[in-house]
């Protein structure tokens, strides 16, 4: 690897998308206690609650008593899901356990956009429009998330001009999120969907979005690194998935991502150890036999880093 690469910021998503997908609903109490212990890994970006219908994702439906329960300090950022405007009034209504950052999701595929959000790519846009302007009026931090860039589980492969059209009339944001859903994205792609989105909206950060579901997401976040991305979305655990897509697998893990990073001299402020530690807890309580993290079964490696 060459040296002197930027670091990179790992955004911790096990709370929200780590545990969306999991059969078992833990009580808001174990949330919490999740995201203390990915502060003490080093987590200070961390996406903690979705403000989505408690009927179709029951496993988020605590979302304000998280948000009123989780530590607060000035080092650490929380980040919420919100799918349209009734998503965002529920984080105005928290006042002083608001979230510092709104996460919206566009999904780039009009099949799946409709399975997943009952609405066409173009409508879901238009509502993200209408909530980032009130989002960043209140002063939070908007992300979008392009959903399904990589490839879409109804619909097959997407067209870059696809979502080259999607950055380029989302307006105003801070923030550009690329995700592959579905996890079935390869480097190249890292690339090119890179170049489609700074093509039209050259000063927005780049930020990426994998799944492991065919082994290619470590590979992907080494490619995100290399084309300038500066943050990565993770799960302690490698917990995670989408609820609306089929036979999506866990997020890439934290504790392996991390360890991959700091291996490869990427800066990344995370314990490797402490994570994997917190990656088998959260296991437990889900009542999982074995998480997809591979560190917390092989433990760290004590030698130098590699030359």
């Amino acid at each position: 690897m060459e040296q002197g690469w930027r670091g990179v910021e790992i955004v911790e998503v096990g709370p929200r998308d780590g545990l969306q997908n999991e059969k078992r609903v833990l009580p808001a109490a174990v949330k919490i206690e999740y995201v203390r212990r990915a502060i003490a890994a080093g987590l200070t970006r961390i996406e903690v609650a979705a403000f989505a219908r408690p009927d179709r994702v029951p496993q988020m439906a605590d979302a304000e008593e998280v948000l009123r329960g989780v530590p607060r300090s000035e080092d650490i950022r929380y980040v919420a899901l919100v799918l349209n405007g009734r998503g965002l009034d529920r984080a105005l209504a928290l006042e002083d356990a608001r979230p510092h950052e709104i996460n919206y999701v566009v999904v780039a595929s009009d099949e799946f956009s409709r399975r997943n959000q009952g609405v066409s790519t173009a409508d879901s846009l238009a509502g993200f429009r209408a909530v980032s302007r009130r989002a960043r009026d209140a002063g939070f931090f908007v992300t979008l998330t392009i959903a399904a860039a990589f490839g879409c589980p109804f619909s097959g492969s997407v067209p870059l001009s696809r979502i080259r059209d999607i950055a380029a009339n989302a307006g105003p944001v801070d923030e550009i999120c690329l995700a592959d859903t579905i996890g079935v994205g390869v480097p190249v792609q890292v690339g090119e969907l890179a170049d489609t989105v700074r093509s039209v909206a050259p000063g927005a950060p780049l930020r990426a979005h994998f799944h492991n579901t065919r082994n290619t997401g470590y590979a992907n976040a080494i490619a995100a690194v290399a084309s300038g991305f500066t943050a990565l979305d993770a799960s302690i655990g490698g917990i995670g998935g989408c609820p609306f897509a089929p036979a999506a697998t866990g997020n890439i893990a934290t504790e392996d991502l991390a360890y991959l990073l700091r291996q490869s001299r990427v800066p990344s402020d995370v314990d490797v150890t402490a994570a994997a530690s917190a990656g088998l807890w959260i296991g437990a309580e889900l009542g999982l036999d074995q998480v997809p993290a591979q560190l917390g079964r092989a433990g760290d490696f004590p030698g130098e880093l590699l030359r």
